[in-house]
């Protein structure tokens, strides 16, 4: 008889070891991992009961001020980004700007250049047509080499700025998703807990 409560209190002692490594090796969960993975560690983690025909969930508050911490922290990663990409766009929208201006001033000159291209008088000298026009072709082709780089840079920085806009879109789109089952889950656990609360007030 002595020799069966020793072996029952030692698969007990057993038992109880084997669940409490359990739960060391799961508890570091709400110290990384995806925020969905940390609402599935809580859940897992929380307890319950049924009481008059309902089932309550009860966790413990450390560990919601944990997950909210890191659910805190993770808003202001994505707000961060959001603000890094849209000081990008920024500075986009500011080159775009800048070659835009050039480009004008580009193909003005171009067509101050074209008009004149039948003068002799360069700089009020008078000089043959054969240097006048060996003068007047290098002149627009630089301008044009000009022209072509400048709407190279224009379209890379358009492109570049397309996107990141896409790029801040789906991030924004990412953010508002996760925000808002951030905050489901986050009211229903508070409520959970509410009630919880209030059913203890009640027992009392």
């Amino acid at each position: 008889m002595r020799l069966l409560k020793k072996t029952i209190l030692g698969l007990a002692l057993l038992g109880a070891g084997v669940l409490w490594s359990q739960e060391a090796e799961q508890e570091p969960s709400l110290d990384g991992g995806t925020i969905e993975s940390q609402f599935e560690f809580l859940y897992k983690k929380s307890g319950n009961y049924n009481a008059e025909g309902r089932r309550y969930e009860v966790v413990r508050k450390i560990q919601l001020d944990k997950l909210r911490g890191n659910v805190l922290d993770s808003l202001t990663a994505f707000r961060k980004d959001i603000a890094e990409l849209q000081a990008v766009i920024t500075r986009q929208e500011g080159i775009i700007e800048d070659l835009n201006t050039k480009l004008e001033n580009t193909s003005t000159q171009l067509t101050d250049v074209t008009e004149e291209k039948d003068s002799m008088s360069f700089f009020g000298a008078q000089i043959s047509k054969i240097t006048y026009n060996l003068i007047l072709w290098t002149i627009i082709g630089t301008l044009l080499l000009f022209l072509l780089l400048f709407i190279y840079k224009f379209r890379r920085s358009n492109v570049l700025t397309q996107e990141a806009k896409v790029k801040l879109s789906d991030l924004e789109s990412e953010y508002e998703e996760h925000r808002r089952k951030a905050l489901e889950r986050e009211q229903r656990i508070s409520r959970q807990l509410q009630d919880e609360i209030n059913k203890y007030k009640k027992g009392k």
